[in-house]
């Protein structure tokens, strides 16, 4: 059974993360492609443990990770939300940090680009958030060129070593975006 609905868009319906998730999460969103720039794919059990860090954050602070269903097809295509900053290598513990995958077979369909922006309304419409960063990998080109084009603007002051991914990804990188940058992406969008 699916969980709670907590975000629709356009073509996706954003969910909490249930008990029973573990397995589609495996096979959809933990491949080698998917997780190239994120330290590789995940066993089960660290899987389990994040959904459970995911189901914990919305129970104390509203707010989460969730899974993105492709309204059309019914099918798991993202994995997206925001949650605290919880690296103890950041300067910036205790931030509100976004962050998503998409699906290999739905990459460049706009997935990611949709999600975060319903995200990030309602890390700021909802949860009153200051400002939000994403962290990165600065290889990770795809997730930083979308950074940008969310309006979030790069941070190098809050970049930090983290020598638990591989060499090449062990440099994280940040953007950020405020409630006043936003609010005027708002009044200069198209109608």
């Amino acid at each position: 059974m699916l969980a709670d609905i907590v975000l629709a868009t356009k073509r996706l319906d954003l969910r909490k993360i249930g008990e029973d998730q573990v397995d589609l999460h495996w096979k959809y969103l933990n491949s080698e492609a998917v997780m190239e720039r994120l330290g590789g794919p995940r066993t089960r059990e660290e899987l389990a443990k994040k959904h459970a860090k995911a189901r914990a954050s919305f129970a104390s602070d509203g707010f989460g990770f969730m899974f993105g269903y492709e309204r059309s097809t019914g099918e798991m295509v993202t994995h997206c939300g925001m949650k605290r900053v919880d690296n103890p290598l950041a300067a910036n513990q205790g931030d509100h940090e976004i962050g998503w995958l998409v699906r290999e077979d739905r990459w460049r369909m706009g997935y990611a680009e949709e999600s975060m922006r319903a995200v990030i309304d309602w890390a700021f419409e909802e949860h009153g958030a200051p400002h939000l960063v994403a962290l990165t990998s600065p290889h990770n080109i795809g997730s930083w060129k979308l950074m940008e084009k969310l309006g979030m603007e790069r941070r190098p002051d809050l970049d930090f070593e983290d020598p638990g991914f591989p060499a090449q990804d062990r440099q994280t990188i940040q953007y950020s975006i405020t409630r006043d940058q936003w609010e005027n992406s708002q009044c200069n969008a198209p109608a």
